[in-house]
């Protein structure tokens, strides 16, 4: 791997264990005194907005964690556990982060365009990983890498959503300025996805089924 890969390996793994972490540190008692839930307090009342929030928060914090290291040559080249993680990953996806993140988005009150960001980010998640699952049970193992790099660009959506989030409040007028949320919820996945097409298409010569 050459050095400009490693450097951004490393930073993207920062981001993502910086997110991870903070999640356990804030929620690992299923804390509600949160300055998120407190807005939220509406949609905590209802009782379906509150399981789903830990679903997906703790879901995606370890199949971001899983996913991860499933880049590595040294976890790939290990079978078994590529396997065991691959198979956590797509469970973690399909069973928690995903279907919590659907009830979640019924509860935005950013507005339409938000919503079917959200929304169309966690249908093209859900199939994408479906894809994935099903191109491996066939056999197709470079279609299913594909496919899998697809999945988890949009999972990596959740680190680039609070970068930006960061950054606009940093930078700018925060995320309630009129169209920040919405730039910002596009911004959080459409570019991962089509950087991932680039390294689709460019970043590695075609795996045939061994």
């Amino acid at each position: 791997m050459s050095v400009t890969g490693r450097i951004l390996r490393y930073f993207a793994f920062f981001w993502v264990f910086v997110l991870c972490a903070g999640t356990f540190i804030q929620y690992w008692n299923f804390n509600t005194d949160s300055y998120f839930l407190h807005i939220k307090q509406k949609a905590v009342e209802t009782g379906w907005y509150l399981p789903a929030f830990y679903c997906h928060i703790i879901g995606s914090s370890v199949i971001l964690l899983a996913g991860f290291f499933q880049f590595s040559k040294k976890v790939y080249n290990n079978k078994a556990l590529h396997r065991a993680l691959g198979k956590l990953y797509i469970f973690g996806v399909l069973f928690f982060a995903a279907p919590g993140a659907y009830i979640m988005t019924l509860f935005i009150n950013r507005g339409t365009g938000v919503f079917i960001s959200f929304l169309l980010q966690n249908t093209l998640w859900v199939a994408f990983t479906l894809a994935a699952f099903l191109l491996v049970k066939k056999g197709r193992i470079d279609e299913h890498i594909k496919m899998m790099n697809r999945s988890y660009a949009l999972a990596f959506g959740a680190v680039t959503l609070r970068f930006y989030i960061w950054l606009f409040t940093v930078w700018g007028n925060g995320v309630n300025f009129e169209n920040n949320y919405l730039i910002i919820s596009f911004l959080s996945w459409v570019p991962n996805l089509l950087l991932v097409e680039v390294i689709n298409r460019y970043g590695r010569k075609p795996i045939m089924a061994g």
